[in-house]
């Protein structure tokens, strides 16, 4: 009887595994972008919702580096944990990463922001009715709209919004092409969630302050949606002088500029490796590894 059932529960995991490497990739990226969004547009949440009582710019900034590096760790083995759009791209633009995988990933990532920010509606439901007399409210001073999407500053302008959003995400794959390049200092790959997470929580406490530094296409564009279907109104879209795209471009511009800057500075600069060490890391490191990354 016992061999039975061990071999019923084999065949029950048999059928239940995907086989094929990139619908685990998809899957695995649609599950960290969805921690990332209900972690980390969560701290956000907690913050607005009980009005600075438990929490504030610090616990949003931590937060949400946190629910990067949680994110990271839960999906790295598998897909890379990429959870961005614009890590995606980057990667593919300098051979890092197929191109036929890109549509995967960013589905994936696009998709799990989507149901992220329906969890989190559902989890702080009876807050967001409560906080407003049950408005959902995209201005003013009982706004909940920026839970979920970044919004820009009342002073700023939209080539300067643009330009804070490719600037950001421009520093983050900048030091992240850094921290994955073996030649360089390089960092233990059971830390490097840690240290991108530290990052995130450099450039928000720097570059934060005109409109949230996203500088992740999925992480905003998807909850925005959300919100637009929610309650809050296709308004999400026209606000701030039409903002929306923003978050978008601007991190892919970014992304590119970026991952330039790390290679013409540094990384051809590196001398040339032993081929037979090169081909001996080539065979033992999967692709996925090349870079693992971000929020």
């Amino acid at each position: 009887m016992h061999p039975e059932k061990g071999e019923e529960r084999k065949s029950l995991k048999q059928r239940l595994a995907l086989k094929r490497s990139l619908a685990k990739e998809t899957l695995a990226e649609f599950l960290g972008t969805y921690i990332m969004v209900v972690l980390g547009c969560g701290s956000v949440a907690q913050a607005i919702l009980s009005r600075g009582l438990f929490g504030g710019i610090v616990t949003i900034n931590v937060g949400f580096a946190m629910a990067v590096v949680v994110a990271i760790y839960a999906t790295a083995g598998i897909s890379g944990g990429h959870i961005n759009p614009a890590v995606s791209f980057a990667l593919c633009v300098f051979g890092r990463m197929k191109w036929f995988k890109l549509p995967f990933y960013m589905g994936g990532q696009f998709l799990g922001a989507f149901a992220g920010a329906a969890t989190l509606f559902g989890i702080y439901y009876d807050g967001l009715m409560s906080f407003a007399g049950g408005k959902l409210l995209i201005t003013g001073e009982n706004a909940t709209a920026h839970i979920f999407a970044t919004y820009p500053a009342p002073y700023l302008s939209v080539v300067n919004a643009f330009a804070d959003e490719v600037v950001a995400t421009m520093l983050l794959i900048t030091v992240v092409f850094a921290i994955f390049d073996s030649r360089n200092m390089g960092v233990p790959k059971s830390l490097q969630p840690i240290v991108i997470g530290l990052l995130i929580v450099s450039i928000a406490c720097s570059l934060g302050l005109n409109s949230g530094c996203a500088m992740n296409p999925a992480r905003d564009l998807s909850p925005r949606l959300f919100t637009a279907l929610a309650g809050w109104g296709f308004e999400v879209f026209t606000a701030g002088n039409n903002f929306w795209w923003i978050p978008v471009v601007g991190p892919l511009v970014g992304a590119v500029i970026g991952g330039l800057i790390y290679v013409l500075l540094i990384e051809i600069h590196h001398p040339d490796p032993d081929p037979d060490i090169t081909a001996e890391q080539s065979e033992d490191k999967p692709e996925k590894y090349e870079l693992s990354v971000i929020m």
